[in-house]
């Protein structure tokens, strides 16, 4: 059983949710401060370090959040080594090469003397994998799960007020526990929190905004008054509500009595008139102000919520606000690639940006609780979310994974993610596991899945339960046909995992059942997009993956085999990325998310190169990968050589000319979307038209470049907060002197800064330059590099100077306010 005394730190704890802005540490608010900085840090493992006479005056000094996995590996050994890659890494191709093990946190702090009285608290939203955390030298908690944000009452631990106070934290990441790079760490933020003892708790207060009919919406409020003094306090609960421009629209104030060491349940239900609804375009949002007084103010929290209906059925689909809407979805995983696990409040706000500019309107957060503040940022642009919570069940996929605690800690776990997460209008489902390998056992699975559902139905019912289930490779006496239905039947929605050949047949034997692709790959994207764009019953598919991530090193690479030759599931040294998402490191679009734009009508013509085969070889191409093209017409070398042209469109014809020659002209598959012409390369202009009737419509070209003259840079934003929590994304560009960007351009740069801040991770979208992951001199991929600032907290400038030989410097600056 887990300990009573952190089962009683979750009741009696309060997290203010952040209102979605850049919130800076100097400015958080009395009763949530941020204690990010100043921590002493020592990576292995060390006797007695919990202990407050041990001596750390040796120790490294950092800010969190903080991966330990992504700082160069301490011995560095040529053949072996490659800054934070390792060829002794014991995840392997799992995690990207890279290097756990265990690793030391230590910070002082003081009560002051106003709040000797209160509860005070410490909220870590997430650090991998096990975690224990002792006050005094007292162990207060261990958190096994480390998706999972945990608090901790401290106050039984700490000394007077004015009497330092020392947290020790112990994080392990040690053996085979996971299938992807995990991080290691303190990866996410911690707070100290502090609180009358009559308060209240973000976490118990839930806002179910999902009523609407006409022009009203009714609203249920539920929250939870905690007494824990042992004095009756007789108080006032104050209830705002203001609308997405401030205004006030609904108030009241109720009378409470609560008696000592008591915890009180409330609940009431007002309507809101001619509500703002929130939706992926328009994504309004409320914001509900509780505050609760006795004598004086014990207490104040502040909830964004949103408005917003939910629908499902086989007949209709997926109805938001009651219009049909496919998910353009794309599986994620937590990672921030060049960053690696930190979760930097800018850095999840981007990967949000960059689904929605690249066409996507949902996300399935794959396979764990994603960060609150990426959730925020989903709430503040419009992109709805599947939150999900398990890998694996009571079977293990790695020796040393969540299976060893999943008995103990399940139902805690599950519960604190609904209870996190389910204010946020963005969360359209809850998934309870993704490939589980007891999905269909008998009875195993489903009394697994019905006790993992009931736990969500204690504090939500108003979505809908899912989870990713997939063939049964690894239980080879079942079939699909015979055993997947009993995966699916405690589930509300269905997500296929790749069984895109199997929804027309289920729905002929299942007809209620709502499905969608909860996992795809980029080469069957037609088949999935097609089948689901003309049945109601399919809501959606998400792609396997939206942006590129760590580990599963090189699940998506295409090889030019010899006979007898096999591909691998995985690439070995010096592999690290997948390699598999539509947006590549950088951010940068890859050939799969253009053709992604044609199927999705965001784009009416593309064009791309295929270089040819190897004499004696055959291009193989991995499941998850894509077929070795270019956005390139640079082919030195090539010259007369046939090249593979493909353009995507949704016309019925296409035309392909070469320097204003007409190649010839295409019908375009219907089914694919595709027209393949080959072209003897010569350099020049390669252009695609489409067609309707016989008239000339939209064009795309490719172009040969000059050499390399200039160093082009473009900062997503040129201003930015004094705050370690916001970032500028700088792309580095190397451009002909026409100002073209050459994409097949690999020279080494190197990247300087000066100022209110620095660079804090710089390289390019490769999958396997380990030299250049992470460092000031990398070399440009297909063209293009990035640098990562980060502002020191102090307002000013910023230069950031970028150089190559042979090429003028360039320079760009930034401002931090």
């Amino acid at each position: 059983m887990m300990n009573n005394y952190f089962e009683s730190s979750v009741r009696l704890l309060a997290l203010l949710v952040l209102i979605p802005c850049f919130i800076a540490e100097s400015s958080a608010s009395e009763r949530k401060v941020s204690i990010n900085e100043n921590w002493k840090f020592y990576r292995g493992c060390i006797a007695n370090a919990e202990q407050t006479s041990f001596k750390d005056t040796q120790w490294r000094i950092l800010d969190l959040p903080h991966d330990w996995s992504m700082d160069p590996v301490p011995v560095q050994r040529e053949g072996i080594t490659i800054g934070p890659f390792s060829r002794m890494s014991v995840g392997g191709a799992d995690t990207g090469q890279t290097v756990g093990g265990e690793g030391w946190y230590r910070k002082e702090f003081t009560i002051q003397p106003e709040d000797a009285n209160k509860i005070i608290s410490l909220y870590f939203e997430g650090a991998y994998n096990q975690t224990e955390v002792w006050i005094n030298g007292q162990k207060a908690c261990f958190n096994p799960y480390g998706y999972i944000p945990f608090k901790i009452d401290i106050h039984p631990y700490c000394n007077a007020p004015g009497i330092r106070n020392i947290i020790a934290v112990k994080v392990v990441n040690e053996g085979l526990n996971s299938r992807w790079y995990a991080g290691s760490g303190i990866y996410r933020h911690v707070w100290l929190m502090k609180t009358d003892k009559v308060h209240l708790d973000e976490w118990d207060t839930f806002i179910d905004a999902s009523k609407v009919e006409g022009k009203k919406a009714t609203v249920d409020l539920h929250s939870i008054l905690h007494n824990s003094g042992k004095e009756k306090v007789t108080a006032h609960l104050k209830i705002q509500i203001f609308s997405p421009q401030g205004e006030e629209v609904y108030s009241t104030t109720q009378p409470v009595n609560i008696s000592g060491e008591t915890n009180i349940p409330i609940s009431l239900t007002f309507d809101i008139k001619k509500p703002e609804l929130w939706s992926v375009d328009t994504p309004s949002l409320y914001t509900a102000h509780l505050s609760l007084k006795s004598k004086k103010l014990s207490d104040e929290i502040t909830v964004p919520f949103g408005i917003r209906t939910v629908e499902f059925s086989a007949e209709k689909g997926f109805l938001l606000n009651g219009k049909p809407l496919k998910l353009k979805g794309g599986c994620l995983h937590h990672d921030n690639g060049l960053l690696g696990a930190v979760a930097i409040n800018r850095a999840e706000e981007r990967k949000v940006e960059l689904m929605k500019a690249n066409g996507f309107n949902a996300v399935r957060c794959s396979h764990n609780l994603p960060s609150e503040y990426f959730l925020q940022a989903c709430d503040r642009l419009g992109l709805l979310v599947i939150d999900e919570v398990f890998d694996q069940w009571q079977q293990a996929k790695r020796p040393q994974d969540y299976h060893q605690f999943f008995d103990e800690w399940s139902e805690h776990d599950i519960a604190t993610m609904v209870r996190r997460d389910r204010n946020h209008p963005s969360i359209i489902m809850w998934s309870i596991g993704n490939e589980i390998a007891e999905r269909a056992d008998e009875p195993t699975g489903e009394i697994i899945a019905r006790k993992l559902i009931a736990t969500i139905h204690r504090y939500d019912t108003s979505r809908a339960t899912t989870a990713a289930v997939n063939s049964f490779w690894d239980r080879r006496d079942f079939s699909w046909e015979k055993d997947s239905e009993r995966a699916f039947r405690n589930l509300d929605i269905s997500g296929y995992n790749y069984q895109w050949k199997e929804y027309e047949k289920d729905h002929a034997r299942f007809p209620q059942r709502i499905m969608y692709g909860s996992e795809s790959v980029p080469k069957e994207a037609a088949q999935n997009w097609n089948l689901i764009d003309k049945n109601s019953y399919l809501i959606g598919d998400f792609v396997w993956t939206a942006l590129d991530y760590l580990g599963e090193a090189g699940l998506a690479h295409t090889l030019e085999l010899a006979p007898g030759e096999h591909s691998p599931q995985f690439m070995g040294w010096p592999w690290y990325n997948a390699w598999c998402g539509d947006i590549d490191f950088c951010g940068d679009k890859k050939p799969q998310s253009y053709y992604r734009d044609i199927l999705w009508k965001r784009r009416d013509i593309s064009l791309a190169v295929q270089p040819p085969v190897a004499k004696g070889k055959r291009e193989d191409i991995n499941y998850w990968g894509w077929k070795n093209e270019f956005l390139s017409w640079n082919w030195k070398g090539y010259e007369g050589k046939t090249m593979a042209v493909h353009v995507y469109s949704r016309s019925p014809k296409v035309r392909l000319y070469l320097n204003d020659r007409l190649l010839g002209e295409k019908e375009v598959n219907p089914d694919t979307y595709t027209a393949s012409f080959e072209v003897p390369y010569e350099p020049g202009q390669l252009k695609a038209v489409n067609l309707k009737g016989k008239k000339e419509t939209t064009s795309t070209e490719l172009y040969t470049t000059g050499i390399p003259a200039m160093i082009h840079l473009t900062a997503d934003r040129m201003k930015i907060k004094a705050d370690k929590n916001d970032l500028s994304y700088i792309k580095v560009e190397i451009l002909d002197k026409d100002g073209k960007l050459i994409p097949d351009c690999s020279i080494p740069l190197e990247i300087k800064s000066t100022g209110k801040g620095s660079v804090i991770a710089a390289g390019n979208g490769s999958a396997d330059d380990m030299k250049s992951f992470r460092s000031l001199k990398p070399k440009t991929f297909r063209g293009k590099a990035i640098a990562i600032v980060q502002p020191n907290a102090e307002k000013g400038t910023i230069t950031l100077t970028v150089s190559a030989e042979g090429l003028p410097e360039a320079a760009i600056v930034l401002e931090t306010y």
